[in-house]
Order: C-alpha cells, then structure tokens, then sequence
C-alpha cells in the first residue's frame, strides 16, 4: 500500500492511525487524514503520529490506494458527495459508518466501488477491539486481506455476511456499554456490602480479566464454567438464584435483540438520507 486516507479525523480513525503506526503496517508519511473543518485536531494527529493532514483533495487523493470513511453517519451523505470525483473503480472504499449499507455507500458515490463494510467496537482505543467486515464483490482477495491487517492492529478481525452486520453492532459494537453497566451494578453493590470504592474496582477488573481469560483458553462452555464456580447451597448459588429471580439473562437477550433492531432502524433511515441526498432534482 503506498497511501492510506482517513475522511474524518475522530476518535475511532485516531485509534486505527495509532494500531497502523504501532504495529509498523504503514510509516506515519503514507497515511493522510482530513475532516470538515477542525485544523487544530488535524495538527494534534499530524504531531503526535507523524502522519500527514491537508484540506487539499487533490494532495489527499494523489496515489491513494484505500480511502477509510470515518466521519460521523450523519455527515456521510456531505461527505461522499465532496469526495465521490476522488473515488475510482479499484480503489477501496472502507466504511466504520454504523448503519451505512454498502449499496448506500455506492448509491451515494454514483459509481461501482470496491466497498468494505467494517463494525469496529470503542475498545480499539486499547487495540482490543472486536471488529467484523463484510465486503462486497469489488473488493479483491488482496483487499480483503488488507482490511483484515490494518483493522487486527487495533483488535480481533472476522468476516460475516453484510446481513449479519446490524447483529454484530447489538452484540459486540455495543457490547463494551454492556459491561459497564454490569460494572456499575457491582460497584455499587460493594459500596453497600462495606468495600472501599479502589479496593472492589481492583477486584471488579481482575474478576472480569480472570472470567475473561478463562472463556478463552477453556474448551468449557460458559453454563459449564458458571456451574463449576457454583456450590449448591453456596454463596454463588445464592447470587445466581436472585438474577434469575429478576430475569437478568432474559434482559440481556432482550437488550441485544433491541439493539440489533435499531441499527437495523438506523441503517434504514441513514440509506434513505443518502439515497434523498443524491437523489437528482
């Protein structure tokens, strides 16, 4: 790859320029970025990667081999439109747009384009992202393999079906808020159980590393694993037997279905904005 370029200069496209740079893909003078209209964060991107930022199309677009699409949804519609005489046939187009189908993306641009439709989560800000893309019959094997590389420099990469894009976004796009709101719960229980509020975090962070790590390098069954760690007429029992009494895992399967439904929503009514937005007059 001779030249990466970012349209939009977030916190996810920091996240991914600081995975490329880390992990030696790309040196900081092939990968350019640019937003709408906010010079001081292009120049704090410039400083703190050594990569390159303009306001110049012709300059940003010069040699590029894949333009990533970073801006927020609701900005796509503009943005396409100011880019899409950058965009050609062979150059590929990646998305983190939450709910911006491939076809929109396209419809958008006016033209056929190599399209990789990519659903990262927040925790590529640490590189442990659960990410998944899904690409469209214009992309290469080459490509794909590509966007496969620059998005494991911030996490954990798996291809899916577009379709199964809005699932991916319910479970682990939104996934890291979930857990907080678990972590919540528990420390908020400590203070009330008595425990000092750094001591439970400790314990509430390595008790979600340990459980963590156990999933991963066990060939148990999570049920098997809660089952091990439950004594009958112990502690634990006593615990679980309350969630259930609330429905908890009932909720959480309700929660991510919700979720999954409205990305679904979303992505419907972002598709008609695009669509309205280059529809001809």
């Amino acid at each position: 790859m001779k030249k990466l370029v970012f349209v939009g200069a977030g916190s996810m496209a920091e996240a991914m320029i600081s995975g490329i740079g880390a992990s030696g893909l790309l040196p900081g003078e092939q990968i350019w970025v640019t937003n709408k209209q906010d010079t001081d964060r292009l120049k704090t991107l410039e400083q703190k990667y050594g990569i390159k930022a303009t306001y110049d199309s012709g300059m940003l677009f010069e040699n590029a081999d894949a333009v990533v699409l970073a801006m927020k949804p609701k900005d796509a519609a503009a943005a396409i439109e100011e880019i899409k005489s950058n965009l050609f046939e062979g150059m590929l187009v990646i998305s983190v747009l939450a709910g911006v189908s491939i076809e929109a993306i396209e419809a958008a641009a006016g033209k056929s384009l190599a399209v990789a439709r990519v659903m990262p989560n927040t925790s590529a800000a640490i590189g442990k992202s659960a990410t998944a893309l899904a690409v469209n019959s214009h992309v290469s094997e080459a490509q794909k393999m590509l966007v496969q590389e620059l998005f494991n420099t911030i996490g954990l990469t798996t291809i899916v079906e577009e379709y199964q894009l809005d699932a991916v976004t319910g479970l682990s796009g939104s996934g890291p808020a979930y857990i907080y709101y678990l972590v919540e719960a528990m420390e908020i229980s400590a203070a009330e159980i008595g425990l000092e509020k750094q001591t439970a975090k400790q314990l509430i962070i390595q008790t979600l590393l340990g459980a963590a790590e156990m999933l991963t390098k066990s060939d148990k069954e999570p049920a098997q694993l809660r089952f091990e760690v439950t004594s009958p007429g112990g502690t634990t029992e006593a615990g679980i037997s309350i969630l259930e009494q609330h429905g908890v895992q009932t909720a959480f399967v309700s929660c991510i279905k919700e979720a999954t439904a409205q990305s679904k929503r979303l992505g419907h009514l972002l598709g008609n904005e695009l669509a309205a937005a280059n529809r001809p007059l």
